[in-house]
């Protein structure tokens, strides 16, 4: 197929082929951040929990750029799956613009006001003075970050899977030859202990930039100028905005609730900070098979949309979620099982052991739940119906996860348990409603708008 095709019909590839590159993906980017929680907390505890407490910020920071990410690989999805390819390219090039200015405003705001947004989440004194200068050194990554993220989205809806693997793996690969020596030091070099992660993943995003954008070229045909890189396509960001600041909004509400519960984590102690950031390495594994198929989802019903196979769409995403879910009970019995061995890699305290080995039973109950939210609210982005998840997250995630974070772990004093018990009820509430949302087909009508809104105009009709 030559780089200007039209991507190839959907109907003849699986989710296997298209989502086992990213389940790689996901899994080599976990056990680089595994690795680096593991190495700060070689350190200290207080080093551990300030990688992770930073880590969270940049995490929140970066959801910014879901304004335009959460729509960009959609509204592509959408153009090829109706064989508009030259309107995909341009909505490509908006997003890399955009994706510029997002990330330098969010890394600016990051570099200038790190101790205040630190202090938002009562960070500790000792775990504050270790947090504040890593995340001013990762406020460049963001931009580098918003810039990959672009670029690779849309080389995944045009189902470029193994090739973004590729990418991921070099790019994770070089951050781990780096974090070593920059963190601990080599040979008389002392090492600059976080701030070095923080090099060492700028130095990475650098190379894995370089290695997209010759992919984009290569594969994709795309050869951006130099006004590409800042100039804003209203008129290709319009549909984009449609479904991504909805989409970014939801994911936003999410990353500003748990922060809120981090806050009441943060009064509990550095103890409790680390247990929680230990114990959310192991969430991860749990989550990326999931998520894996989420993005998949997304790409997938995104092209159906374009070519009006709805009931393709609807059928494919029952079954997706049939099998994350099974999958994601397997796994998470199988961590809370080996709790303390995996949690022991980490920390040998016994009070954070005990802990962190109870609430990876009570992960069980939250991971599985959390299935739905990855799986279906991917489908109903990709189908155009990205209000609904918001309005539903934002009433639940605001009382149930936030508040009852608050209430069960501080007010009833069930600590990092009752924290815990809110993340699992508000990832089942939220989940089953959009089940339900699914089901009933409340999303069919938004999806055939996106024909209208967006002038597409399938063969397959």
């Amino acid at each position: 197929m030559s780089p200007r095709s039209p991507s190839p019909s959907v109907s003849r590839r699986s989710l296997f082929q298209i989502g086992l590159p990213l389940f790689f993906e996901l899994c080599a980017g976990t056990a680089v951040g595994m690795v680096g929680v593991a190495m700060a907390a070689r350190l200290s505890d207080a080093a551990g929990a300030g990688l992770s407490v930073g880590n969270h910020l940049f995490g929140l920071l970066f959801m910014v750029f879901r304004l335009i990410g959460a729509g960009v690989s959609v509204v592509v999805a959408q153009n090829l799956g109706a064989r508009n390819t030259g309107e995909a390219d341009l909505v490509a090039k908006a997003g890399l613009a955009a994706s510029t200015w997002m990330g330098g405003a969010m890394g600016l705001l990051a570099w200038l006001q790190a101790p205040a947004l630190l202090q938002l989440l009562n960070v500790p004194d000792d775990v504050l003075d270790l947090a504040t200068p890593l995340l001013e050194a990762l406020a460049p990554v963001l931009v580098l970050d918003a810039w990959n993220a672009c670029m690779a989205s849309v080389m995944r809806a045009h189902f470029k899977t193994r090739e973004t693997l590729w990418v991921t793996l070099i790019m994770h690969l070089t951050h781990l030859v780096l974090v070593w020596p920059l963190m601990r030091g080599w040979g008389s070099f002392s090492g600059w202990g976080l701030p070095g992660f923080a090099l060492a993943l700028g130095l990475s995003r650098v190379l894995g930039g370089a290695l997209l954008m010759w992919g984009w070229r290569k594969s994709l045909g795309l050869r951006p100028k130099g006004a590409d890189w800042w100039r804003l396509r209203w008129a290709q960001l319009a549909p984009v905005l449609h479904i991504g600041v909805p989409g970014a909004a939801e994911n936003l509400s999410w990353e500003i609730a748990f922060m809120v519960s981090v806050a009441a984590v943060g009064l509990m102690g550095a103890n409790a900070l680390a247990t929680q950031a230990y114990v959310l390495q192991f969430n991860m594994w749990i989550l990326i098979s999931a998520a894996a198929v989420g993005l998949t989802i997304e790409m997938v019903v995104g092209h159906l949309v374009g070519a009006r196979q709805f009931k393709s769409a609807y059928l494919l995403v029952r079954k997706a979620q049939q099998f994350a879910l099974a999958l994601s009970l397997l796994v998470s019995v199988l961590m809370a099982w080996q709790g303390r061995a995996l949690l022991g890699l980490f920390t040998q305290d016994p009070d954070i052991l005990a802990t962190g080995c109870s609430l990876l039973w009570w992960s069980v109950a939250l991971e599985t739940g959390r299935t739905f939210n990855l799986i279906v609210i991917a489908a109903l982005r990709a189908t155009g119906d990205s209000k609904f998840p918001l309005w539903v997250g934002l009433g639940s995630m605001s009382t149930v996860m936030a508040g009852g974070s608050w209430f069960l772990g501080l007010h009833l004093g069930w600590g990092l348990t009752g924290v815990w018990i809110a993340y699992a009820a508000d990832e089942w509430l939220r989940g089953l409603v959009m089940w339900h949302r699914w089901l009933s087909h409340g999303w069919l009508r938004k999806a055939k708008a996106v024909h209208q809104r967006n002038g597409l105009k399938s063969s397959l009709v």
